[in-house]
């Protein structure tokens, strides 16, 4: 199985292209229970005009139809917002490893309380990444999260 340092090494590479092209640095992948990928993505908000377009989202459009999503696993760099939290729990998503829960809180306990295994890292490279960002843009910051 894919180690989950290399696994979330994708999503920080999605993150990181999302932020090079304008875009807000968030970054996913899916990956199957044998630590296959199986679809990356980054949050193309900001490039696509689509608020629907969050990274989790993108990944998992990315790993195209699955039969199942039973011991998959969704590596996100920022812990998933509600909208997201919800895609893993519509389609059995098994376990979400989180790049950093630092500077947004999203729905991970929820998924908790509802069977999804969470690993929340705090990598260092994720929370000064979004750090960042959230610094330097604020209002494109509150507009993704849904605050005013």
């Amino acid at each position: 199985m894919t180690a989950a340092s290399d696994m979330l090494a994708v999503a920080v590479e999605e993150a990181r292209t999302g932020l090079a092209e304008g875009g807000i640095p968030i970054g996913a992948a899916l990956f199957d229970g044998d630590g296959r990928l199986l679809g990356r993505g980054h949050n193309r908000r900001v490039q696509d005009g689509d608020a629907s377009m969050h990274a989790e989202t993108s990944a998992f459009r990315d790993a195209g139809r699955q039969r199942g999503y039973r011991g998959t696993t969704m590596v996100t760099t920022l812990s998933p917002c509600w909208y997201c939290s919800g895609l893993v729990r519509q389609f059995g998503i098994s376990n979400v490893l989180i790049g950093e829960a630092t500077t947004f809180h999203g729905g991970h306990d929820w998924l908790a309380e509802h069977g999804v295994g969470i690993t929340v890292v705090e990598d260092p490279a994720c929370i000064e990444m979004m750090t960042r960002f959230i610094a330097e843009q604020p209002e494109l910051w509150f507009e993704d999260i849904g605050q005013d």
